[in-house]
Order: C-alpha cells, then structure tokens, then sequence
C-alpha cells in the first residue's frame, strides 16, 4: 500500500519533474532539508511505487516540424470497443484514451503537415460508430 504523500513529497517530486537529474544537494537546499532527509525520501517513493522510474525526455528535431493535436471523440452507443479497434488503424494516431464526460475517447495525432492532420480527421470521422469530434491543434508546449 502506498503511504498517502505529505507536502515535501509533493515538492520533490515536482523538483524531480523539472529536472531529473538535479542532485541530491540542490534538492536538499531547495527543499530546505538535509541530503539524508533526499535520500530517504526518495528510496520511499521509489520503493512504494510512487516513483515507478527515471527516464531521459529527447527534443526531437526530426518532429520539430510535425503537426501534433488532441481530438476528442464522441462515440454512438455505450460500447467504444468496435470504434476503438478501428480507430487504433490510424497511423497518425500516437495514443487513444477513454475518458468520461461529454466525450468517450481523447485521440493524440502526430502528422507530417496539415493535409496529412486533414486525412486523419477524415479517417477518425468515417469511423463506424462515431458521432462526434471536435480537434484542436497544439501549437507549443507551455511546460517543458
């Protein structure tokens, strides 16, 4: 069972968020604790299985250019599987999740050009079983 996390958790996990490899030192004097206090800390989450990993996010110069969007999909019916297994076809559909509220399922796009987000959107909206979309294309991260 995972220990509920206090306000120094959540502040060293948001100091590990931006920047992964900051030390254990800076975190310390960051945090206004000892390095122990770090360590332990992190041993805990890591242990507990709040902190599943440590990875290394690449910028991607090749995709620099790419059109990236979220479109959000409402399906006919209280079933979405059918819908799901022929959306999952779409090339330019990185990532399909199911959602609750208004719609059933959020479709992250990632296209070469505008046409090609256009063939996408035609593609998604000629799927058997949905009824509705509405798509928005992201223009720059605000959190890095």
């Amino acid at each position: 069972m995972v220990a509920p996390l206090d306000d120094l958790d959540r502040r060293l996990i948001s100091l590990l968020r931006a920047n992964g490899r900051e030390s254990v030192v800076r975190l310390a004097e960051r945090l206004g604790v000892t390095r122990t206090t770090v360590n332990k800390r992190i041993e805990r989450l890591v242990e507990s299985g709040v902190i599943a990993g440590f990875s290394v996010r690449l910028h991607d110069v090749a995709n620099d250019s790419a059109v990236r969007a979220i479109t959000l999909v409402a399906v006919e019916g209280h079933d979405a599987r059918d819908a799901i297994r022929q959306l999952r076809g779409i090339p330019q559909i990185a990532a399909l999740h199911t959602t609750n509220g208004r719609w059933d399922l959020v479709a992250e796009l990632s296209c070469e050009s505008l046409g090609d987000l256009d063939g996408a959107l035609a593609a998604i909206r000629s799927t058997a079983g949905v009824r509705d979309s509405e798509t928005s294309i992201l223009l720059s991260s605000a959190v890095a």
